[in-house]
């Protein structure tokens, strides 16, 4: 593995990418206006997402002096302490269905949760009656393995025995034997995979219809895209630089992590990041929010048209514009 050991490997590793739009031309930034603000404040992804977390250098080369990483607490609206995060896709259409504060602007990645049965279980209709761990009631896990549920003809209510247990994760409790199946995400998938328990059911970076659409959203806070437009370019450009790192340079991204702590295991790490799709430019990202709003409004999980939360909770100025300046 290359290994990026200081600030200068790192520049010098996105000057080496300039081939796939790394590189930043100097033509568009002088035209966009003055900075609003130099402080932002980005929620603390999870490794798949981990662009956000190697965007550091590259949003200070876009003028911002303050970059937190925070955390919402749990049960409070998304975004309520962040100005940036990434959040499934299904979890955003949630989101913008209950009228919270968010504002997509691109697509990230594509693929990072498995569902891993134990043996003898061969496909998701064979979950029928069996125990399946989630992490809490509503959470993106099970919201998204109720929709898989439903596309094959299971009642989710009725033919899965839902298993939570806020004291223990559901990958421990599989682990253990306790329940059938569960929904992971990175690294739980590796882990598993390394220890050889159990059997995947559904990749979504592979297995239609997940591995068509976007998984990892980038969302803006509603009233910060609206009053700084040029920061949430600049951020959006820095973070979409980050995703073109991770896609043509894995092992400088997973070095990256590891460098400021943040990876324990730098091989699964390693595996995610070369597995997973970070793909922003070839997959549509409307595309995948019509799809995700029709099936949770089957589903009865929305109420909103996909036209309105399109209309409500989007804006693709930004990724249109940045699209033609990163071309490859």
């Amino acid at each position: 593995m290359a290994l990026i050991r200081t600030r200068r490997d790192f520049l010098g590793g996105i000057a080496a990418a300039s081939a796939v739009g790394l590189a930043q031309p100097s033509g568009p930034r002088a035209s966009e206006g003055v900075l609003e603000t130099t402080t932002i404040r980005l929620q603390r992804p999870a490794l798949c997402a981990t662009p956000l977390y190697i965007a550091d250098e590259l949003l200070r080369a876009e003028g911002f002096t303050e970059i937190r990483y925070v955390d919402d607490p749990p049960g409070v609206p998304p975004l309520t302490n962040a100005d940036f995060g990434p959040f499934y896709a299904s979890q955003s259409v949630s989101a913008i269905d209950a009228g919270e504060p968010v504002i997509l602007l691109a697509g990230v990645m594509v693929g990072c949760f498995e569902l891993f049965a134990r043996e003898g279980i061969g496909s998701i209709a064979e979950l029928r009656g069996k125990s399946v761990g989630r992490q809490a009631l509503g959470s993106t896990n099970e919201v998204l393995l109720r929709i898989m549920a439903a596309q094959v003809g299971l009642d989710p209510a009725k033919d899965i025995h839902w298993i939570n247990d806020r004291s223990i994760k559901p990958i421990e409790l599989f682990i253990d034997g306790k329940i059938d199946a569960f929904l992971g995400f990175p690294p739980e998938p590796q882990e598993l995979r390394a220890k050889g328990i159990g059997r995947v059911l559904v990749n979504t970076s592979v297995d239609r219809p997940w591995s068509q659409y976007f998984c990892c959203m980038l969302a803006g806070n509603r009233e910060f895209v609206r009053r700084y437009p040029v920061a949430t370019k600049r951020v959006l450009r820095a973070i979409l630089k980050a995703t073109d790192l991770c896609a043509t340079e894995p092992a400088r991204a997973v070095q990256q992590l590891a460098d400021r702590g943040l990876s324990a295991r730098g091989d699964y790490a390693l595996q995610t990041l070369s597995e997973n799709g970070y793909n922003w430019r070839e997959y549509d990202a409307e595309d995948t929010i019509r799809w995700y709003a029709l099936r949770l409004r089957e589903a009865g999980f929305i109420k909103s048209s996909p036209q309105k939360i399109i209309a409500d909770g989007t804006d693709w100025r930004f990724l249109d514009e940045l699209k033609r300046e990163l071309r490859a």
